[in-house]
């Protein structure tokens, strides 16, 4: 489930992004072309508003997803911070060497 959801994910996002590359900065809609070209086939104002909601549409599907991405993973990975990581050991130290007796006086 959440393979697919990640998916689609990117599929928004992608589209988002073309989405909002293609207008322009005015408000205009579709900065590919003049009054000429593209925006030919609806008005000026059309255009603007059926890139507005799509974006808004898709803005909205993106942050849906997202949180539900954040749901759905929440306790999956169990990563450990490296401060509750048990500190190392210390090197081990070599063995003391045996003390040799005092040789006895008699």
């Amino acid at each position: 489930m959440s393979t697919v959801l990640l998916v689609l994910h990117i599929f928004v996002t992608i589209a988002l992004i073309g989405l909002v590359l293609i207008q322009r900065s005015e408000g205009g809609g579709l900065g590919i072309g003049s009054s000429q070209g593209m925006g030919s086939f609806m008005g000026g104002r059309g255009t603007a508003n059926l890139l507005t909601r799509a974006t808004a549409i898709l803005g909205t599907a993106f942050f849906v997803l997202a949180l539900m991405l954040a749901v759905l993973d929440r306790g999956t990975a169990r990563r450990a911070s490296i401060l509750d990581a048990p500190a190392p050991a210390a090197a081990p130290t070599a063995p003391a060497a045996p003390a040799i007796p005092a040789p006895a006086t008699n």
